[in-house]
C-alpha cells in the first residue's frame, strides 16, 4: 500500500532523526565513520543525518514516479510504515525505518518508532518490504572515459568556489592559482587513467556525476574534488567541492573507496 500523504511525511521525517535515533542506527548498521574531518559540526552524525534526508528524498521521488513499485509503504493494515535504508547491519541484513501513526492531532502524522532488520518479527506486518532507492540504469556512469575530452572552466571553478581553497591558495591571486589548478586537473586525469576507481561517482540533481581528485599540495593527497559530468560526446567541469563536501555527496551511492575520499 503506498503512503497518500508523501510531502507531510518527508518534511517529518527529515527532522524526526534526533541524536538518540542517530545514534542507534549508527550502532545497528555495520561499522562506518559518519563524522566530518575538516569542519566541526554540531551534530555527531552529519555524514549519516544527510544520507538519511537525501535516500528518503530519493525514494519519495521514485514513489511518485512509479506507484506501482512504491519504496514507501504501509503495513497490510494502514498502521505501520517502512522504507529501506540502504544500510545494512554487521550481518548484511538490511535495515529498515519503521513508523506509527502519530496519536496526537497537532503532529506529523507518522513518528518514527524504530530501525529495524529485515528479519524482526515487527517487519511481518507488511506483505512485501521495499527496495532500496536506485539512482542509475547504466553502470558505464559510474566510470571516468580517458577517451573523452575533458573541458574544464578553470576561471569559473576559481572566482565561484575560491572559499573553498586551503590555505595558501586561497590567498593567491586568480591567474596564479589557475595555474596551479590546471597541472592538479591534469594530474588528476592521469590518476584516473591508471586506476578507474580514483573516479568516484555522486548522485546530483538528478544525475550521476564523477569526483576527481585535486592534489594541490602533496601527490596522492587530495585537497579538492573536482566534480566532472558527462555530456555525451565530452565531459564537462565547472566546480569543486570539499572533501568533506564530496564524502557527502559520494556517501550517497555507496561508501567511497578510500583511494582518496574517506571520512
Amino acid at each position: 500500500m503506498t503512503l497518500t500523504n508523501l510531502p507531510e511525511l518527508l518534511r517529518d521525517l527529515i527532522h524526526i532523526p534526533t541524536p538518540a535515533r542517530l545514534e542507534e542506527l549508527a550502532q545497528l548498521a555495520e561499522p562506518e565513520d559518519w563524522s566530518y574531518q575538516h569542519v566541526r559540526t554540531q551534530e555527531q552524525y552529519p555524514v549519516l543525518l544527510n544520507y538519511l534526508r537525501y535516500t528518503y528524498k530519493r525514494l519519495a521521488e521514485e514513489t511518485r514516479q512509479r506507484p506501482h513499485q512504491p519504496k514507501i509503504v504501509t503495513s497490510d493494515d494502514g498502521q505501520a510504515m517502512t522504507f529501506n535504508t540502504g544500510l545494512v547491519t554487521p550481518n548484511q541484513e538490511a535495515i529498515y525505518a519503521f513508523a506509527a501513526p502519530n496519536q496526537r492531532p497537532d503532529a506529523q502524522p507518522w513518528f518514527l518508532v524504530s530501525w529495524s532488520r529485515r528479519g524482526e518479527m515487527r517487519m511481518n506486518a507488511f506483505s512485501a518490504l521495499p527496495e532500496m532507492a536506485h539512482y542509475f540504469d547504466d553502470p558505464a556512469v559510474l566510470v571516468f572515459d580517458h577517451r573523452k575530452e575533458l573541458r574544464t572552466n578553470v576561471e569559473h571553478i576559481i572566482s565561484d568556489n575560491k572559499e573553498r581553497f586551503p590555505d595558501p591558495y586561497r590567498q593567491m591571486d586568480n591567474y596564479q592559482l589557475q595555474t596551479f589548478l590546471q597541472g592538479a586537473i591534469m594530474n588528476a586525469v592521469e590518476r584516473v587513467r591508471r586506476n578507474y576507481k580514483a573516479a568516484i561517482p555522486q548522485y546530483y540533481w538528478g544525475r550521476v556525476q564523477l569526483l576527481l581528485p585535486l592534489c594541490l599540495t602533496r601527490p596522492g593527497v587530495a585537497d579538492l574534488a573536482l566534480v566532472v559530468e558527462d555530456l555525451g560526446a565530452f565531459y564537462r567541469a565547472s566546480t569543486c567541492l570539499t572533501l568533506d563536501m564530496a564524502y557527502n555527496n559520494a556517501r550517497q551511492l555507496a561508501r567511497p573507496d578510500r583511494d582518496w575520499l574517506h571520512p
